[in-house]
């Protein structure tokens, strides 16, 4: 069984309420829910949350919803609590619940990903990045990997650094590759992702999947050629 959840906060530090927030007359969460439902590869597509409101609202536009601890450090661990209430999921999906414009294919690009990479227990996936604008921004999170496919490292800061090359030359010098925060699991790999103490890359870079680096889990990238657009904080909704 390959089952999709979608982790959702309420309490989000910088933009509260943020799965709730109005995109075009449609709740953020729901058409998160509603794109990643056309995706061919899920079986079973839950949204994760701590808050009854989202509950609620989840139910009210006929989604399937359920009620998690509110002392989840991550989504991560969030998806990994629904896991174990399904026991039959041995694959399971870690869908942002703050890209409203995901597309399905990209869903089932991932899924691809993880089955057709059998030493892999963990996907995700990367765009090559054109905009030099992304290159310096801290949030905008980029990769590395081999030629094997398999992740080597995530950073805020662009990487490789190219030396002798002007930063404003770095583009079209290299291709780099901007991370896309979608997670595909083996359910073993899930279920000890959320055992793992945190790691000191993680803790510098405040980047999870560096912590299943650090601990030898290997991570599949696979190469999309879709853009998505996370929202973070309400004035990134101008942005849509």
């Amino acid at each position: 069984m390959n089952l999709g959840v979608i982790p959702a906060r309420f309490a989000s530090t910088r933009f509260p309420g943020k799965p709730l927030a109005d995109i075009g007359g449609k709740s953020m969460i729901r058409r998160v829910y509603e794109q990643a439902a056309k995706a061919k590869c899920l079986d079973e597509l839950i949204v994760a949350t701590d808050d009854e409101r989202i509950v609620e609202h989840v139910l009210a536009f006929g989604g399937e919803v359920m009620l998690t601890r509110d002392d989840h450090p991550s989504g991560t661990d969030r998806c990994a609590e629904v896991a174990r209430r399904y026991p039959e999921a041995q694959r399971i999906l870690n869908i942002q619940g703050d890209e409203p414009f995901i597309q399905p294919e990209q869903i089932d690009l991932l899924m691809e990903t993880l089955v057709a990479n059998r030493r892999f227990s963990i996907a995700t996936l990367a765009k090559k990045m054109e905009d030099p604008g992304l290159l310096s921004n801290p949030n905008v999170v980029k990769v590395v990997f081999s030629q094997k496919q398999g992740a080597l490292y995530f950073s805020r800061h662009p990487i490789p650094f190219l030396r002798g090359v002007k930063p404003e030359e770095w583009l079209s010098q290299h291709t780099f590759y901007k991370h896309i925060g979608l997670y595909a699991f083996r359910r073993g790999a899930l279920l000890q992702v959320a055992r793992l103490a945190p790691t000191p890359l993680e803790r510098a870079e405040s980047l999870e999947q560096l912590r299943w680096l650090e601990h030898g889990l290997r991570i599949a990238v696979g190469i999309t050629t879709w853009e998505t657009v996370g929202i973070d904080m309400p004035e990134d909704l101008l942005k849509l």
